[in-house]
C-alpha cells in the first residue's frame, strides 16, 4: 500500500428537498384544502476515524464527496425522504484543515470511532399545507428547500504512536524497528533508505506500544534539505523519542546536535519531549571505543547513553526498558498493581 499523508478534497452536503403544492380533492368529501407536504432534509457530511487505516491513499483517487439531497414533498401531507448522510472514513490521527494560506485547523480526529458532522445538510422546504390560515385557505406558496454547504478542505495525517525514532540517515532506525517489532522496513547501506514513515508494535514486559520510524534528518532539513522535515508531524503525538546515533560517524556529538537543532527549528513541542539516547552499531567497534564515544555523547547531550546494536540484537532490552519507563509501563520487577474487575478484557488499539 502506498503511503500518502495529505490530500485535498471537495465536500458538499445535500440540499433540502422542495415543499409540495397540492390540494385535497376527494369524491363525497365536501371540503378540500391544501395538503402539500414538506421536503426532506439533505444528507450531512460526516467524518469518522476508523482503525486499520494508516494512509490517505484512497483520497488520491476519490476527491469529490457529495451527500444526496432530500426528496421533495407530495400531496396527502406526505413529507419527502431525508437524504442519507455521507460518511467519509479516515485514519485515526487525521486533521481537517481549511483551504487557506494558514491551513487553519478545523478538526482533529484522534480517537477510534470518533464521528464529526462536518457539514450539515440543508433543511427541507415547507409545503403549502403549512401556509394555510383562516384568511389564506388556498395557499400556493412553498419553499424550494435550503441549499447544502460546500468547501475544499485539506486532510493531513499525523500517525499515532508512543515512540518516535529520530536520527541522521543510515543511523540504523529501520534495522531497530525491524528487530523489535513486526515491521518490515527497507534496510540498505546508503542514506535515505526510508522514504516514508513506518509503524511497528513492540511487545515488551507484558505491554505493547507503537513505534514510528521516519526518514532521517540532515542539517538544513527545516529549509527543505534532503527529504526535509515534512514527516516530523508524524512524531508530534509521541510521548518519547528514541534518538539513535551511529558510532561510525566522524563526530558523534555533532551528529547529535544536528538532529536536535532540526527538532528545535521545527518546533511543535518536539524539542521538549522525553528522549532516550542510544549509540548504535556498537558491534563494529571495541569496548574501549564504545565507552569513549558514549562519554563524549553524554557530555554533549547531558543524557545517559545506552550502547546498542540493532543488527546484532545487542542492548535491545535496556533500550526497551528505558522506553517503557517513560511510557509508564510496568516491568516484571515491579509490584503487581490492582486492576479493576471488568467483564470484558481490555482492548488495546493498534494502527496496524
Amino acid at each position: 500500500m502506498h503511503f500518502l499523508d495529505q490530500a485535498k478534497i471537495f465536500v458538499r452536503s445535500g440540499a433540502g428537498g422542495p415543499g409540495a403544492v397540492s390540494f385535497r380533492r376527494e369524491k363525497y368529501i365536501e371540503y378540500g384544502g391544501p395538503d402539500g407536504g414538506n421536503g426532506g432534509k439533505g444528507g450531512d457530511i460526516v467524518f469518522e476515524a476508523v482503525p486499520g487505516l494508516n494512509t490517505l491513499i484512497d483520497f488520491r483517487y476519490t476527491q469529490h464527496f457529495r451527500a444526496p439531497r432530500g426528496k421533495g414533498g407530495s400531496g396527502s401531507n406526505r413529507f419527502g425522504a431525508y437524504g442519507e448522510d455521507l460518511v467519509i472514513k479516515v485514519p485515526v490521527g487525521t486533521q481537517i484543515l481549511a483551504d487557506d494560506e494558514e491551513r487553519t485547523l478545523l478538526a482533529d480526529l484522534t480517537t477510534e470511532g470518533e464521528r464529526l458532522v462536518f457539514l450539515k445538510g440543508g433543511d427541507g422546504g415547507r409545503g403549502n399545507a403549512t401556509y394555510k390560515t383562516s384568511t389564506n385557505r388556498a395557499p400556493r406558496q412553498h419553499q424550494k428547500g435550503w441549499p447544502g454547504e460546500e468547501m475544499y478542505v485539506w486532510l493531513r495525517l499525523k500517525l499515532l504512536a508512543d515512540v518516535g525514532l529520530v536520527g541522521l540517515p543510515n543511523a540504523g532506525k529501520s534495522t531497530f524497528i525491524n528487530a523489535v517489532t513486526n515491521a518490515d522496513a527497507k534496510v540498505g547501506a546508503y542514506a535515505f533508505t526510508t522514504l516514508r514513515p513506518q509503524l511497528g508494535v513492540v511487545s515488551h514486559q507484558g505491554r505493547e506500544f507503537v513505534v514510528a520510524d521516519i526518514p532521517g534528518l540532515i542539517e538544513g532539513a527545516a529549509e527543505g534539505a534532503g527529504i526535509g522535515d515534512r514527516f516530523l508531524g508524524h512524531i508530534e503525538r509521541t510521548r518519547v523519542l528514541l534518538h539513535l546515533v551511529d558510532c561510525q560517524d566522524e563526530d558523534v556529538a555533532t551528529s547529535y546536535r544536528i538532529v536536535r537543532d532540526e527538532l528545535e527549528n521545527y518546533g511543535a513541542g518536539l524539542e521538549d519531549k522525553a528522549v532516550v539516547l542510544a549509540l548504535n552499531k556498537v558491534d563494529t567497534i571495541d569496548a574501549e571505543l564504545v565507552e569513549a564515544l558514549s562519554a563524549e555523547l553524554a557530555d554533549a547531550s547531558g543524557l545517559p547513553v545506552l550502547a546498542l546494536s540493532a543488527a546484532a540484537e545487542i542492548g535491545l532490552e535496556p533500550v526497551l526498558d528505558a522506553l517503557s519507563e517513560h511510557l509508564g509501563g510496568r516491568l516484571d520487577g515491579d509490584a503487581d498493581e490492582e486492576q479493576p474487575d471488568t467483564d470484558e478484557p481490555a482492548k488495546s488499539w493498534s494502527p496496524l
